[in-house]
């Protein structure tokens, strides 16, 4: 996997492994990231189970969901009023 990850996509793959010695809870470096992506997915009712039969199906709909993600965001931030602009306009 880190081979095909340098060659076709130019990317350097870090395998980030806990080690034996410790014991309790340690946070690993950039783990959350994907532990948090993940989460964001499963929040997708269709993606919680493994329904689909076709890889390529199961793709599209991580990628429907990341958008349908992406774009309320996009839209939940663009609605915020912005810093001292007043909430109420006043009728002059």
């Amino acid at each position: 996997m880190v081979t095909w990850a340098r060659e076709k996509l130019q990317l350097t793959l870090e395998i980030v492994k806990r080690s034996d010695d410790m014991s309790g809870f340690v946070v690993l470096p950039r783990r959350w990231c994907v532990e948090r992506t993940l989460g964001w997915l499963m929040r997708s009712r269709r993606l919680v189970r493994d329904f689909e039969t076709l890889p390529a199906s199961s793709e599209t709909f991580v990628y429907f969901s990341m958008a349908m993600l992406m774009s309320r965001r996009l839209a939940r931030t663009a609605s915020r009023p912005r810093p001292g602009q007043a909430r109420w306009a006043r009728a002059a």
